[in-house]
């Protein structure tokens, strides 16, 4: 099966995402967590903490003043998060994790540069409420 462009632009801002986590001393556990109701993109772990990560990627055309007019964060909408929450209880459940350990959930932004898809800017936004 042949992968669509924003395919193939999302797994590598996830690639890059999960460079950065293990960089930052993070140990992946697993990435694409699917079920038929949300999806997690990369879940993580550090210091006895669970990390739900969601990635969102764009490409962009990055002028002097370094500036687009759009954000990769814009891409969680509240029907995605609704997604992430039914989808973290599943995984909690399924791995019988306790619902008092430990987690959070954060949100890495990947911006590419638009010809060459080289990472041009990454931000971790930690500990978001959801």
């Amino acid at each position: 099966m042949t992968k669509t462009m924003k395919r193939i632009v999302g797994d590598e801002g996830e690639n890059q995402a999960c460079k950065y986590l293990q960089k930052q001393g993070y140990r992946i556990l697993e990435r694409n967590y699917l079920r038929k109701w949300g999806e997690i993109d990369i879940i993580a772990h550090k210091k006895d903490v669970l990390y739900f990560v969601e990635v969102k990627t764009i490409t962009a055309n990055y002028h002097i003043n370094g500036t687009d007019w759009y954000r990769p964060e814009d891409n969680i909408h509240t029907w995605k998060i609704r997604r992430l929450k039914r989808a973290i209880q599943t995984y909690l459940a399924e791995n019988n994790l306790s619902i008092e350990k430990e987690w959070e959930f954060s949100a890495i932004t990947v911006v590419l540069k638009r010809k060459s898809r080289e990472l041009y800017k990454l931000e971790h936004l930690e500990n978001l409420i959801i």
